[in-house]
Formats: C-alpha cells, sequence, structure tokens
C-alpha cells in the first residue's frame, strides 16, 4: 500500500511539472504577441541564427576559379579653359591683377558686391564653386589675361588666337572666359584667324560675378562645357566653330551680337539661326552647324586702323569726319540705310565725300543698319553710285564682324572682303 501511494506521488508530480512548463511556455507566447520580442526570446532564437549563418556561408563545392568583377570606363576628354577676365570673375574687394599663367587651386575670397566691380581671382573659386565641372572632362586652365572687356582688342586677339593654336593638338575643344561687351568682336576675330580650326571653341561669361547670388555665371559654364564636349556623349555632335553659348543659346560667334545688358539672354544672333538651345534637352540644328573640310590656315596679322560710321540723317562727312585717310584710318565700315541707301544731296550727301576717300586708298565696306534681311544696294541710285566709285559689299555682316574682317583683309590683301571664310556670310 505504501508503495503504490508513492509511485501515485511521482506520477502527480511529474504531471503537475508537465503542466507548469506548458503554461510558461503558453505565457512566452502570449507575451512575444503582445509586446515584441524580448531578450529572452532573441536568445533563443540565437542559436538558429548561428546555424544560418553557418549553413550560408558553406563554401561551394566547385573549386573553380570565379572570374574577377571588371569595370569599363570612357576616359573624358580634354578641355583648355582660357580665362581672359570680364564680369564673371569680377570682384569689387580685389586689389590685385591675376597674372598670366597656369592655373593654381587657391582659397576663394567671397567678399561683398557692393563697390565698383573690376578684375579679380576668378580662378581661384572656379572648381570651389562648381566642382561638377570635372564630370564633364579633365580641365586645364591657363590664364591669357585678366582685364575688363571694353579694354581688349586686336593685340589681345591675336594673343588669344596663337595660343589656341599653340594647343590644338593637345586639347579635344576649349572654352573661353570673356567679358561680354566685346565678346562678339573676339569671338568673330578669332572664327576668322582660326578659320579652319576644326575644333569647338566656346566664348561664354556672364552678367553677374561667379561669386554674387543668382548669378548666371554656373550655368553658362556648364552649359558651355556641355557644347565642347558634345562628341564624345549621345548623341556625337561635332562642333567644329567658334560659338558663343549664353543664356541657354549656343551662336555662331560671327553672327552674334550682345543686344541686352539686363537680362541673362544677352546675346542674339538677328540673321542667323541658333546653333542649339539647352533647356532639359539640347536641341541641336544640325543644318546651321559649320563642317570644315578645308585646311587649316591661321593668320594672326591684324590691321587695327578701322572704324565704324553710321550714316545719320542730315549729317555732312565732311565735317563729322573730315579726311579720314589723311588722319590715319585705313578702313571704314560704313552703315547705310535699309538695303544699302544713303544721303546724295549735294549739300550734305555722302558720295562726293566717299569719292575722294576712295581715291586717296580708303577701303569701304557697305553694310546695313537694318540687323535682318538682305543687303542690296543695287536697287537705288545711291548704292549704285557708291558701288560705281569703288566701295565694296557683299553678304550682311554683324558690325561687329565686319571690323574685324576688315581688320584681316588689309593685314592681307589677298583675301577680298566679300570671300566668305568661317560663314560670316
Amino acid at each position: 500500500m505504501g508503495k503504490k501511494h508513492a509511485q501515485q506521488q511521482l506520477t502527480f508530480r511529474r504531471a503537475a511539472t508537465n503542466t507548469a512548463s506548458r503554461a510558461v511556455e503558453d505565457d512566452a507566447i502570449d507575451a512575444d504577441a503582445t509586446e515584441g520580442p524580448s531578450t529572452n526570446l532573441a536568445e533563443t532564437l540565437a542559436p538558429r541564427a548561428k546555424k544560418k549563418t553557418r549553413t550560408a556561408t558553406k563554401k561551394p563545392e566547385s573549386t573553380e576559379a570565379q572570374a574577377p568583377l571588371l569595370m569599363v570606363t570612357k576616359p573624358l576628354p580634354r578641355v583648355l579653359l582660357l580665362h581672359t577676365g570680364g564680369t564673371l570673375g569680377m570682384d569689387p574687394t580685389a586689389s590685385y591683377d591675376l597674372k598670366e599663367g597656369d592655373y593654381n587651386l587657391k582659397e576663394g575670397t567671397g567678399g561683398s558686391y557692393k563697390a565698383a566691380l573690376q578684375p579679380g581671382q576668378l580662378l581661384a573659386d572656379l572648381f570651389t564653386h562648381i566642382p561638377e565641372l570635372r564630370v564633364y572632362a579633365n580641365i586645364d586652365v591657363k590664364v591669357c589675361f585678366n582685364r575688363d572687356s571694353c579694354r581688349v582688342g586686336p593685340k589681345d586677339w591675336v594673343k588669344l588666337g596663337k595660343m589656341l593654336d599653340r594647343n590644338r593638338e593637345n586639347y579635344d575643344a576649349f572654352v573661353i572666359v570673356h567679358g561680354t561687351d566685346t565678346m562678339a568682336y573676339t569671338a568673330s576675330a578669332l572664327s576668322l584667324m582660326l578659320s579652319g580650326f576644326a575644333k569647338p571653341i566656346i566664348v561664354t561669361g556672364s552678367q553677374l560675378p561667379l561669386l554674387m547670388p543668382r548669378s548666371d555665371a554656373r550655368q553658362n559654364l556648364l552649359d558651355s562645357l556641355t557644347c565642347a564636349t558634345a562628341s564624345f556623349n549621345p548623341p556625337h555632335v561635332h562642333l567644329e566653330e567658334v560659338a558663343i553659348c549664353f543664356g541657354g543659346k549656343l551662336l555662331r560667334g560671327n553672327r552674334a551680337q550682345k543686344t541686352n545688358a539686363s537680362t541673362y539672354q544677352a546675346f542674339s544672333s538677328p540673321a542667323y539661326p541658333d546653333l542649339a538651345e539647352l533647356g532639359v534637352d539640347v536641341d541641336w540644328n544640325h543644318q546651321a552647324m559649320i563642317q570644315y573640310g578645308g585646311i587649316y590656315r591661321p593668320r594672326f596679322e591684324l590691321d587695327p586702323r578701322v572704324i565704324r560710321i553710321p550714316i545719320v540723317p542730315g549729317s555732312d562727312p565732311r565735317l563729322a569726319y573730315g579726311d579720314l585717310y589723311e588722319r590715319g584710318v585705313r578702313g571704314v565700315v560704313l552703315e547705310a540705310f535699309g538695303l544699302g541707301n544713303m544721303p546724295d544731296l549735294p549739300r550734305y550727301g555722302w558720295i562726293p565725300w566717299l569719292k575722294k576717300q576712295r581715291k586717296q586708298g580708303l577701303l569701304v565696306y557697305l553694310s546695313s543698319q537694318c540687323v535682318n534681311g538682305s543687303l542690296r544696294p543695287d536697287l537705288y541710285q545711291s548704292g549704285q553710285t557708291a558701288l560705281d566709285i569703288g566701295v565694296e559689299t557683299g553678304g550682311q555682316m554683324t558690325p561687329e564682324c565686319a571690323v574685324v574682317k576688315m581688320m584681316l583683309c588689309l593685314a592681307h590683301p589677298n583675301i577680298p572682303i566679300g570671300q566668305p571664310l568661317a560663314g560670316e556670310l
């Protein structure tokens, strides 16, 4: 009886123990469902995770060596950025002049812009403020000169042209930072001096300095590099001329004019279509672009003894200009009315004055004050008379390009001023 009672007691304890264990497990499951994972549960699952880790890191049965992962990258184009000055790099706090030479990275100057703008140390801030420039190309920067563009003239054009010529074989494209006031003159000069260069030369600048809030310098530089390196990226556009990139437009350099001093769209091409428009996409006008197939023949001689004369109603050229040839002038770009007309009254007519100047050797090119349309001086008597006494004409050129081309033709008498050299006519 006692033995049987002891056996029943042991059975009862085992059942109670099993019941308690199940209750603990049920409590743990309820806690997991209502309060989220606990430390104890994480400890419980740890061995399982560890086991899975051992399974995941098990070496593959195959002993063959796996091929390494290779990344293929294309080389970036080489671009030479030439700094000549202009608003883009100006700074009213600057009291120094950036000397010629290669670029050395220095800390930016910052500063306020309440004082008068003067040439500043643009290159010290260029890559600091526009680091993505390096994404477009491998860029080298050289200082050709650093001054307000109103002081830039024929000697500077020749210097800039020779620098481009020396580096022609070393770079894929060129970007020139320039002031806006005489940018059209410089672009025209480079297009004529470097006819057949066959590589992109993009001239750009800005209406506000790079360090000034809301400056257009950043976008103009990035747009210029986009156009300069277009042949390296789809759709692989081959630009082979001098162009001005400004305000979201790409214009032929010798067809462009500064037409607005207050907006970011400072330049336009009144008598010739844009080469490209830069928005979300770049809309290229392939039909308007020049593709050179001729021989590259640089010409670095310019005769600066040229002036522009707009004809004004009622003006007497004898009083206004006198004997220009005697005073050292050798070329005149005469801006006539409409198709090429001018006053021919005996009292203040231009024909007698022109006839005298032509006999002395003055070269006169007849253009129009109209920015659009053709030039046909032969349709009216005064224009035809001017042609009869030796005044030259051709297709309509911008006044900026006409002045530069006359300088070139005076220095190279074998080149007629009416002969197209770089799409200027």
